[in-house]
């Protein structure tokens, strides 16, 4: 089972998924990392010479490709789930989880990040308010699980989410109707 992680720019998803693939021992993967690894320059430059079109296409492929992988932790660009092609590939292959954040948070994390900005010509502020007023009920819509990352350090989000993700991990129903406990119990 994969471990993708989705939400708005600045929600804490590169940093705890990382955080988190080392502490469970799991590869890990960053899907716009990944577009400018196999593009060999930023995918912003994509975007800016072809089109979102063209970005959305090679997203796509990629999303096609984690979905492959198993027990992997893959953080998802922040207008992944915002299409519904992606969402079939994804929510098929793994625990979806929503990294949130106030808004105020948000903004701080960018700035000082000192990140592009998805809408040219606006002010950090009003980027992220526009990317989350057409976000939101797509974010919620896709997520298994929500965990807001703006009121702890690290240690203890990744502490915490490590948690969550074995609880879920042990309570998950396959396709068949059986759950991990079945099997634990045909080996015993």
């Amino acid at each position: 089972m994969n471990i993708y992680f989705c939400g708005m720019i600045g929600s804490g998803k590169t940093t705890i998924g990382k955080r988190l693939a080392q502490s469970l021992a799991l590869d890990f993967y960053d899907l716009d990392q990944e577009m400018d690894r196999i593009l060999g320059y930023s995918f912003h430059k994509l975007v800016e010479e072809e089109g979102w079109v063209a970005f959305r296409e090679l997203e796509y492929s990629i999303c096609k490709r984690f979905a492959k992988f198993e027990n992997s932790i893959i953080c998802l660009g922040g207008g992944t789930v915002r299409y519904e092609w992606n969402l079939d590939v994804i929510q098929g292959s793994g625990l979806v989880i929503l990294m949130t954040a106030s808004l105020e948070e948000l903004i701080r994390r960018v700035k000082l990040a000192d990140r592009p900005r998805v809408n040219v010509g606006t002010t950090v502020e009003e980027d992220i308010r526009m990317i989350w007023q057409k976000s939101r009920d797509k974010y919620y819509g896709a997520a298994d699980l929500v965990y807001a990352t703006d009121q702890k350090s690290i240690e203890e989000e990744v502490r915490e989410l490590k948690q969550l993700v074995r609880e879920v991990y042990r309570n998950r129903i396959y396709p068949d109707g059986k759950t991990p406990k079945d099997d634990n119990q045909k080996k015993a």
